[in-house]
């Protein structure tokens, strides 16, 4: 059988050119000590595969052949998560896509909410049972804007009482850097007084309204203002490695939803769903059935 070149179609998850053009900026610089060698991993190939793997819900150890291996990606997936970047990259594109749709750089009005998934066999901190959801594994308590933007992200055991959480929550939150926060709507489930004597006390200037459910209402009933948390969660879910928390650590729970959420940021700013279609130089090996 002769060697052929292969037609390649890139991964639906995969960045398109203005995509990369927008977030290649945000990538750190190579840390190269003296005497080292230069940086020869090309950046885009490796988001790309972390976007793949967050959106595939595949484990690292079975990536693809055609795309970069756990080896060499999971080191770079790691050291964003620990120094800050994914959170970087996050608040920069939240500010342009608020900007692409008319909006103030920060929001002036917020949602609260959290979000109980299951757990595996996996191990690691942060563990416990929601008594209400009947749900073994974490609780994922999440702060968006009114366009459903991600603020900030805590990953806790189930069984937290998400009024007790809020605060842990809301001082990732600096008002330095969210200046016109005012408004933050939540669930009857964050009408706790130990929260309102912690909002009087470090956030003077803002204040939880929360949103209840009208009398007589059975299921899910969206509540005005407060639902588009709900729809940020649905979001979130499109990506399968959110399905249950498969990390062993918490802060690599968090990591896969902001990746989510930077991806769908990235879609958003280009309005593009998937890259386009282009040649890709493979060569066509003989298939070699066992005798």
């Amino acid at each position: 059988m002769s060697n052929e070149k292969q037609a390649w179609e890139p991964y639906p998850s995969y960045l398109t050119d203005e995509q990369w053009t927008i977030l290649e900026p945000m990538m750190p610089a190579a840390h190269t000590r003296r005497g080292g060698r230069p940086r020869e991993v090309d950046m885009r190939e490796v988001v790309n595969t972390i976007v793949y793997l967050n959106r595939s819900g595949g484990p690292w150890e079975m990536l693809p052949h055609d795309l970069l291996p756990k080896s060499t990606v999971y080191d770079y997936f790691a050291r964003w998560r620990d120094d800050g970047t994914w959170a970087t990259m996050l608040d920069a594109l939240r500010e342009q896509t608020r900007r692409q749709a008319g909006r103030e750089p920060t929001p002036s009005a917020a949602c609260i909410d959290s979000q109980s998934v299951k757990t595996t066999e996996m191990g690691g901190a942060e563990r416990g049972y929601d008594g209400g959801k009947k749900v073994k594994g974490r609780k994922r308590h999440l702060l968006v804007d009114t366009l459903g933007l991600l603020m900030a992200l805590l990953i806790t055991g189930a069984g937290l009482d998400d009024g007790v959480a809020a605060p842990k929550l809301l001082q990732q939150i600096d008002s330095k850097d969210f200046p016109r926060l005012e408004t933050i709507f939540a669930d009857h489930k964050y009408h706790n007084h130990a929260l309102q004597a912690w909002m009087a006390e470090h956030r003077p200037d803002g204040r939880i309204e929360v949103k209840t459910r009208p009398e007589g209402s059975k299921g899910f009933t969206p509540l005005e203002k407060r639902w588009v948390v709900e729809r940020t969660n649905a979001w979130h879910g499109r990506y399968r490695r959110n399905s249950k928390d498969y990390e062993r650590k918490p802060e690599s729970s968090a990591a896969m939803i902001s990746m989510s959420n930077i991806h769908l940021m990235l879609r958003r700013l280009t309005s593009h769903p998937r890259p386009a279609f282009h040649d890709r130089n493979i060569v066509a090996e003989p298939l070699k059935l066992a005798s």
